[in-house]
């Protein structure tokens, strides 16, 4: 059993390398294309996103309390609060909704 865990590391760490290293080595020419580059530009913010959003929902244990996390924090984030405000509000207040 200990082997394995050894050949899926090094498989992995294969793999993490060639998706960081390939793009390097093919693209050594500065991308011109703008559709290209703003589709680039999204990448990390979709990726987060993508991570991030079914946390919010089911961190809590209740998908009620999830939900009024986000809304609120959506509603802090159009006012224009800051992320660590905006963060600190809404756990506060899932932590007093969870009291009640």
């Amino acid at each position: 059993m200990q082997h394995n865990v050894y050949l899926y590391i090094l498989i992995m760490a294969a793999v993490t390398y060639l998706v960081r290293m390939l793009p390097l080595a093919i693209l050594r020419k500065p991308i011109h294309n703008r559709y290209f580059k703003s589709f680039l530009y999204y990448v990390p913010y979709v990726s987060l996103s993508v991570m991030t959003f079914p946390e919010i929902l089911y961190c809590t244990g209740s998908p009620v309390l999830g939900a009024i996390a986000l809304a609120l924090s959506i509603a802090m984030s159009f006012i224009g609060l800051s992320l660590p405000l905006t963060a600190g509000i809404s756990c506060l207040a899932v932590f007093v909704a969870n009291l009640i």
